[in-house]
Parts: structure tokens; C-alpha cells; sequence
């Protein structure tokens, strides 16, 4: 019986723009401490899949969480551009509320899971196209039983789960989306991918008794 393949789909730890509810989008912000932490702590755990291919968005958030694993697992981090996350345009570096008052129309309608150009950026399905082939790249080299691990963004996770799992994308937003530092996993079966875990994040290592 052939093993099957794995995709894990790791969101990059949090920022400061996180903890202040902006939207970051293209904008190129370091992880803070709780950020650095967060990565660690998915390394930990994620090196037990010995992933043989470490794929990451080319953006800092992104590549200092890939390099927390690839530390640890000795794998060469291959960034990839078309992992970043969505094109905000003028949403970027905006809180929500200041979004919702600029924006009403766009905001209530990503809030109702409409796939809009916000700020006149990109849609979930443009950046479900390029994440999906950055994914179909370097699974060419993924041989049978092997693990990937694809650091990249919150929008761009939910929308290439979302393509790769097969669902309309009307229903895309219907996928939690990932919190910070943690991951889904995706199987290979006979029909296509699926969605065996998702929003996974690190055990917590019990204290010792003593």
C-alpha cells in the first residue's frame, strides 16, 4: 500500500500590527516576542514529521517563522513569493474599525464572506491561484509518504486549503482561520486532498512532578 503524502499549512507567529488588529497584507513586519515564542513552539512539535520540504512566503513574519523549523530539522527553507498573503491595498496598516468607517461597503461585505477586492487588492480566489501553484511545484518533489510544511498567511491558508480540499469558493469563509503559530494538515487520498487536522497548535509540555 503507498503511503500518503502530507501538506502542513503553518501560519507565521504574531506581529505587533497583530496585537493591534491591523491589517497587514504585503506590509513586511518582524514577529514580536510572543511571535518568536509561538514559532519556536510549532518547530518543536512539527519537527516530529521530519518534513523533507520547508516552503515559506517570502515575507520577514513568514521566514522567521520557517527558520525556527528549519533549525531544528536541518531542511533549507525555499521562500516563494506567491505565499505572501493578500494584497490589501489601501486596507493595509488600518485597524478594523478604521476600516468600517472608510470602507463600509467593503468591510460588511468581507464581513459576510464576499470575495471583494479590498482596498482595490486582491481576491481569495487570485491568491488561492498562485499559492495552490507555488504548493503543485514543489510537491512534484514530494515522493510518496513524505511531509511539506508551507509557512505563509491567514488569508492565503484558508484560501488554498479551501481550493485544495475542492470547496466552491463562497464557502471558503466558512474555514476557521488559523491562528497564530498554528497549522493544518492536509492527506492525499484517491480522490484529492483532504482536511484531516486543522488549527492545530503545540502541546504543552506538563510540568515535571516532583
Amino acid at each position: 500500500m503507498t503511503e500518503r503524502r502530507r501538506i502542513v499549512l503553518l501560519r507565521h507567529g504574531r506581529t505587533a500590527w497583530n496585537v493591534e488588529r491591523r491589517f497587514q497584507g504585503r506590509s513586511d513586519l518582524p514577529l514580536d516576542d510572543v511571535g518568536i515564542a509561538q514559532a519556536d513552539a510549532a518547530a518543536t512539535h512539527l519537527e516530529r514529521a521530519e518534513p523533507s520540504i520547508l516552503l515559506s512566503s517570502d515575507a520577514l513574519r513568514a521566514q522567521q517563522t520557517a527558520e525556527a523549523l528549519a533549525t531544528s530539522i536541518g531542511v533549507e527553507i525555499r521562500p516563494d513569493p506567491r505565499l505572501r498573503e493578500a494584497d490589501l491595498g489601501s486596507w493595509e496598516g488600518l485597524t478594523r474599525d478604521e476600516v468600517e468607517r472608510r470602507f463600509p461597503r467593503e468591510y460588511l461585505a468581507w464581513r459576510h464572506g464576499i470575495d471583494i477586492r479590498r482596498g482595490g487588492g486582491e481576491t481569495y480566489v487570485e491568491v488561492a491561484l498562485r499559492a495552490q501553484a507555488a504548493i503543485d511545484d514543489a510537491l512534484a518533489g514530494l515522493a510518496s509518504g513524505e511531509t511539506m510544511v508551507v509557512v505563509t498567511h491567514g488569508g492565503t491558508a484558508k484560501a488554498a486549503i479551501g481550493r485544495l480540499i475542492g470547496l466552491a469558493p463562497d464557502a471558503w469563509h466558512r474555514l476557521s482561520s488559523l491562528a497564530h503559530g498554528r497549522w493544518a494538515v492536509l492527506e492525499e487520498a484517491v480522490f484529492g486532498w483532504r482536511l484531516d487536522e486543522h488549527n492545530v497548535r503545540p502541546l504543552r509540555r506538563r510540568p515535571r512532578s516532583t
